[in-house]
């Protein structure tokens, strides 16, 4: 595969034009918190000082997962290593008392206050990337990059991301202030981001920071564990979706094998091989989960590995949406 990417050493890229600089692959840290039902905090912040040990350098937490406690998480890993983490943050999405979600806030006066709240649980004194988790239809985006761009000028953010928004939303924002990336969900199951959004991203000199490589667990032959994974509640996972989606896993395992790889690490050097300027986040919550797929950095797929993979697991052979009908309403980057 041809490698654009923005790195000068192989092992760095940079989110764009204008953001950081960060290691090729990103620990997404939501998992520790819950999500996937009960976690271990000791166990979580092990597997954060390991990735940073072992040359992760981009953290990513939202305010809403468990309600505060994976920022906290995050800050108790990093205390007295803030030197070698970009933190990105998604902010907006608001929670009732029992957990349910209640919508989203993107107006100015709810950024500035989310933002100081997540500094404090954080313990830190600027965010690197701050980001709305989900567009709120309610308040024009120049409104709330232009408060973010506000926390910038202050010196409490350092650069302004974009999380699950379409192309023109995109545009929108970059006029208002440079962005420095675009957090979307890509893996071989969910790949229409390569349409329209992925050129508007280069075009614009975006980067891509990209979640859900292992569509939850659905490729690697992981399933939900109880009312407490969220994945049970996720259309890929259950009914006839469900059934018709299991016997891919088995093939993905069969093809990594032949090629001396696990499951994660072929998806994840896959993703590396087809967006080599964008990052791709390790869902993991377990120090075991993060060396399998840390080991994708190691991987070498040649231009026919890649063909033959997509040959195998082609577009549309995942059925099923990624979130809940009402979920997907609400997703700019779907429309």
């Amino acid at each position: 595969m041809t490698n654009d990417s923005n790195s000068t050493d192989g092992k760095t890229v940079t989110l764009g034009a204008s953001g950081p600089e960060v290691g090729r692959l990103g620990l997404g840290c939501m998992a520790m918190s819950g999500m996937y039902g009960a976690s271990d905090d000791a166990e979580g912040v092990r597997t954060i000082q390991a990735a940073l040990d072992g040359g992760v350098t981009l953290l990513d937490t939202g305010d809403f997962y468990g309600m505060g406690h994976n920022e906290r998480l995050v800050g108790r890993a990093i205390a007295g290593r803030r030197d070698r983490v970009t933190l990105s943050v998604k902010f907006g999405a608001l929670r009732a008392p029992g957990g349910a979600w209640a919508g989203v806030d993107g107006r100015p006066a709810a950024v500035k206050n989310f933002c100081a709240y997540s500094l404090d649980r954080l313990g830190v004194e600027v965010i690197d990337v701050y980001r709305l988790a989900r567009l709120d239809p309610a308040v024009p985006i120049e409104d709330t990059v232009g408060a973010i761009a506000d926390l910038i000028k202050a010196g409490y953010v350092r650069h302004v991301g974009l999380s699950e928004v379409g192309v023109d939303t995109i545009r929108r924002a970059h006029a208002v202030h440079p962005i420095a990336d675009l957090q979307i969900e890509y893996s071989i199951a969910s790949r229409g981001p390569e349409a329209k959004i992925f050129p508007a991203l280069r075009e614009l000199g975006i980067g891509a920071t990209l979640y859900g490589v292992l569509s939850r667990g659905l490729l690697t032959g992981s399933r939900p564990k109880g009312p407490g994974d969220f994945r049970a509640y996720l259309p890929r996972f259950g009914g006839e979706h469900g059934a018709s989606n299991a016997p891919i896993a088995e093939k993905i395992e069969g093809f990594a094998r032949a090629r001396g790889l696990t499951s994660a690490q072929l998806l994840f050097a896959w993703a590396l091989e087809k967006q080599p300027a964008f990052v791709p986040l390790v869902g993991a919550r377990t120090q075991a989960q993060l060396t399998d797929a840390l080991g994708a950095l190691a991987a070498r797929l040649s231009t026919a590995d890649v063909e033959a993979f997509e040959a195998l697991v082609p577009i549309g052979a995942v059925t099923g949406d990624r979130y809940p009908t009402q979920a997907m309403a609400h997703l700019d980057s779907e429309r």
